[in-house]
């Protein structure tokens, strides 16, 4: 039934703004670029960042979307050089799986998680 990730939105009040921090952050381009909503492709997956803050406000609302890495430090390190803060720190949640928590600079959390079983 559950096919995987597929979209994560983050809904955020400065949409030029997230568009170039999620540009750099992530090292990539959107790839549909509209006033009403900006779409990435990140590893076959879509990072969307939605302007309207009506009905759902931007920062932590009480679920995380994790993204693949291959190497928890450097994505770290990455993430809070772009202007992240750290919420929760790496840690090994068992079977050499590694997972952190960085906020975007509009309060969204961003999950980073290391698997080896998994490529990342």
């Amino acid at each position: 039934m559950i096919l995987g990730l597929r979209t994560v939105i983050y809904h955020v009040p400065d949409l030029q703004r997230a568009k170039a921090w999620y540009s750099s952050a992530f090292g990539v381009q959107p790839y549909f670029d509209e006033p009403f909503y900006v779409g990435f492709n990140i590893g076959g997956f879509e990072l969307g960042l939605d302007p309207d803050t009506k009905g759902v406000k931007p920062g932590a609302g009480g679920s995380v979307a994790y993204w693949g890495v291959p190497n928890a430090e450097k994505a770290v390190e990455h993430f809070t050089g772009a202007g992240a803060m750290l919420k929760s720190p790496i840690q090994d949640v068992g079977e050499g799986i590694r997972v952190a928590t960085v906020a975007d600079p509009f309060g969204n959390l961003v999950g980073l998680r290391e698997n080896p079983h998994f490529g990342g």
